[in-house]
């Protein structure tokens, strides 16, 4: 809730300021120093969140260093996913609350390279830690997903984001 908060009136004062209504040196924009302590709080902040979530799931989630939680449910046989192969998957995606975003059940899978394609920057990295027919659930924070800004459509603002994805085949 601190984080919305926070999060609004960074913008409404940016956004509401300019130079032809008030004098620069009176502007309330934040210093380098502000905009890095808000960020490593919201960080914090969402990370607590995401540890509550897996806890009250059960799950026993691995997390990475960049933040990613990711557990393997089911164990495929196939290769390994590797940076620049051509991936297909199966997903739905959520936030923590339980809404559901984006499925490929109505589009049918979806293929993406890995490390190139505009996708999350933590389903790039979560992908490699799959083999073809694993299944498995990552929690992608809001800083490996869409950022401060969402996707302009269902993701909102500041959204950690829950992965149920299958890793259906991989080609160079």
């Amino acid at each position: 809730m601190k984080r919305s908060i926070a999060f609004v009136l960074f913008f409404a004062v940016l956004f509401s300021c300019n130079e032809e209504q008030q004098k620069p040196e009176t502007m309330l924009v934040p210093s380098a120093n502000e905009t890095a302590d808000m960020n490593k709080a919201w960080n914090q902040e969402e990370q607590e969140l995401i540890h509550q979530f897996i806890a009250r799931k059960g799950w026993d989630m691995i997390e990475t260093e960049s933040g990613l939680n990711y557990l393997v449910y089911k164990n495929g046989t196939g290769a390994q996913a590797e940076p620049g192969m051509k991936a297909m998957v199966d997903y739905s995606i959520s936030l923590l609350d339980g809404t559901e975003l984006y499925t490929t059940q109505s589009s049918g899978p979806r293929p993406f390279q890995i490390d190139k394609d505009n996708v999350e920057q933590g389903l790039h990295e979560g992908i490699t830690y799959l083999r073809v027919g694993d299944r498995a659930k990552m929690i992608i924070p809001y800083y490996l997903a869409h950022g401060l800004m969402g996707d302009h459509e269902k993701i909102p603002p500041l959204a950690s984001l829950v992965f149920d994805i299958r890793l259906l085949g991989l080609s160079d």
